[in-house]
């Protein structure tokens, strides 16, 4: 959400106050997806991501689609929230239990990824803004990004969706 600035007071015509407001739904969908997913991640991983990743994906082509609809833009913020959480957290927490052999490397490389992800996703942003594709041009970025990572789900499926029963044999 780091162009989010921008969307909200350039794309949608909003006043800068609304931008405080986008972040916080950001942030309450953030919350709500983490602790949805804490819930039903550890027994039901598949399920998390075969749903919340899709979802995610096409969360991020309406917000780029939407962008200038205040309305959509906000409700979309929350929704988007609560995905990239939901469906990050349950990625990291398949790391996790996929390494469970060696729960330090695990955390590591969990850790790694999340930060090339949070440093990349910004610097392609960019590129995008550059490029002239406009204002919704990172969440176009995330939606490729997004897509990437439901590829590499489907090619490593029965590791990243391995229930905690399945990481303690």
């Amino acid at each position: 959400m780091t162009f989010l600035a921008p969307v909200v007071t350039g794309a949608a015509a909003l006043t800068e106050e609304w931008v405080s407001v986008a972040l916080v739904l950001y942030g309450i969908g953030s919350f709500f997806g983490v602790t949805v997913a804490g819930q039903l991640s550890d027994r039901r991983p598949a399920a998390v991501l075969a749903v919340g990743g899709p979802l995610l994906l096409t969360g991020w082509i309406v917000l780029a689609l939407l962008a200038s609809h205040p309305v959509a833009l906000m409700v979309l913020v929350l929704v988007q929230g609560f995905l990239s959480f939901g469906v990050g957290s349950t990625l990291i927490a398949r790391v996790l239990y996929a390494a469970s052999d060696a729960p330090t490397m695990g955390g590591s490389y969990a850790t790694a990824a999340l930060n090339t992800g949070a440093a990349a996703g910004p610097v392609l942003g960019a590129f995008g803004l550059n490029a002239g594709l406009g204002l919704p041009a990172p969440f176009w970025v995330a939606s490729a990004l997004t897509g990437i990572a439901l590829v590499v789900i489907l090619a490593t499926g029965r590791t990243v969706t391995k229930t905690v029963a399945d990481a303690r044999h």
